[in-house]
């Protein structure tokens, strides 16, 4: 079982440079739809390998937090789980090159899929794996700068005591409510710069910052549908955390293979 997007299907697997900004298309929330059911047609098609990806960012996000307990960084498990989903499009990058292959009929195996990040080394999406881990840095380190400010005569030995001083505290709802409201911002930042230009890098030759340029004017042009694909990929990953981060093995596969499909919606075809 494969699934294709009609009438986005590029003629070449990538485009030359020096062609100008891709052009971009207006969004209803049948594409959100369309693409939800194709994404999960993907992980049907080929869920162990889809699953491999969500196991592995899953294990991932337990070991960071029993090494951030090991190291005695009790205050950094709050601000590092609920940023560990910023680095998800970088991490779905093996899920839409599945998701590019299925839909092009061609075949492949682990090897292809395994490697896609090593032959993306002396391309253009580096550069978005920096941006990407960049916006995560800021967000744990501006967590770490309310945290002294806010909460500076405050002590905690434990997690137990740094959840009671954060949610049953005034210093602490004051600490939410800003942490809240930076890293919502920091998240739509992330979000709109790169929701369509992992993909568009992937598929085709073209710089990074066009790439998020592209980006940008898809979410600045179709508002209402990108942020609500925006809500349920929070809404999903911060629900998928809650269980040891084992709903990841699911919902990660299907958020990344849905993601190429309503990128391939949201871009022109190549030649067009």
């Amino acid at each position: 079982m494969t699934s294709k997007t009609t009438g986005t299907t590029p003629s070449a697997p990538i485009t030359p440079r020096g062609q100008g900004l891709p052009e971009v298309n207006t969004l209803t929330a049948e594409d959100i739809k369309a693409s939800l059911k194709a994404g999960f047609a993907d992980f049907l098609a080929r869920p162990v390998m889809s699953g491999f990806f969500g196991l592995f960012y899953a294990v991932f996000g337990i070991l960071l937090v029993w090494c951030l307990v090991w190291l005695g960084k009790i205050w950094m498990i709050i601000p590092a789980v609920i940023g560990f989903p910023l680095v998800a499009p970088f991490a779905a990058a093996g899920l839409y090159e599945m998701s590019r292959r299925m839909q092009r009929d061609e075949g492949f195996g682990w090897s292809e899929i395994l490697t896609v990040m090593a032959r993306q080394r002396k391309r253009e999406m580096g550069w978005m794996a920096f941006v990407t881990l960049f916006i995560f840095w800021v967000w744990m380190y501006q967590v770490r700068l309310w945290l002294a400010i806010i909460l500076q005569d405050s002590s905690f030995s434990d997690f137990d005591g740094f959840l009671h001083i954060v949610f049953f505290t005034s210093q602490g709802w004051t600490f939410l409510a800003i942490g809240t409201c930076v890293g919502a911002f920091l998240s739509a930042v992330l979000f709109t710069v790169t929701v369509v230009a992992m993909p568009l890098l992937l598929e085709r030759e073209i710089d990074f910052i066009s790439g998020m340029l592209t980006s940008i004017r898809v979410v600045t042009e179709n508002p209402v549908v990108m942020l609500s694909w925006a809500a349920i990929i929070s809404i999903t990953m911060l629900l998928s955390l809650v269980p040891a981060f084992l709903g990841l093995i699911f919902t990660l596969p299907i958020l990344g293979h849905t993601t190429w499909h309503l990128y391939q919606r949201a871009v022109a075809p190549m030649g067009e």
